[in-house]
């Protein structure tokens, strides 16, 4: 089993049949190992695409973003969930959160995100696809190209990796949960970090 695999398993906590935990080394405390692990896996994915800038949203996204960018040697942008008054001109979107049941109108400001960037994406949570779509929203509303979408954590049972895939964008996700019937994790090794 790989090294995140592993961590989900032994670290995460089922809460639902479509809500885990991972707050022990994701998304609340940071395992940094691991995060450089997986900034190193997206680059190795996304090496031929000649990324110029990683786009993630706050906050969970940061640390895996942060990450990559580190070894791709790239400026990391994330959108914010909240305006703050010293951002003026920027470009926004509105975007659901599946595990805090909420809109959000997230933004960027315009100095970031030019038609010359490519652009990878990266997230810690894929469910039903809201935040990857409202970044991709952003990324054409700045006319940049969007080169991929790394996930570290797809839930493969709900249906916004299949959308975005449908849509042609390039989605690489490191584990793919397939399912967390009767709180046992199963994976899809289609997606899997070794």
């Amino acid at each position: 089993m790989n090294a995140l695999e592993q961590k989900i398993v032994t670290e995460g906590n089922v809460l639902s049949e479509s809500v885990i935990k991972v707050d022990s080394f994701l998304n609340h405390q940071i395992d940094p190992l691991l995060m450089k692990q997986i900034g190193q896996e997206f680059t190795d994915r996304f090496s031929d695409t000649n990324i110029t800038k990683v786009l993630t949203l706050e906050s969970s996204g940061i640390a895996p973003a942060i990450m990559t960018g580190l070894v791709l040697g790239v400026p990391v942008v994330f959108a914010k969930k909240r305006k703050p008054i010293t951002l003026a001109d920027h470009f926004s979107t509105e975007v659901y959160s599946f595990t805090k049941k909420e809109m959000n109108n997230i933004t960027i400001s315009k100095d970031f995100l030019s038609p010359d960037d490519n652009i990878l994406l990266i997230d810690d949570f894929l469910a039903n696809g809201q935040a990857v779509s409202g970044m991709v929203d952003i990324v054409k509303q700045a006319g940049a190209n969007l080169a991929g979408v790394g996930i570290v954590i797809e839930k493969g049972f709900q249906h916004g990796g299949k959308i975005l895939r449908q849509d042609g964008i390039r989605v690489e996700s490191l584990a793919i949960i397939s399912s967390m019937e009767n709180n046992k994790i199963t994976f899809d090794k289609e997606g899997a970090l070794t």
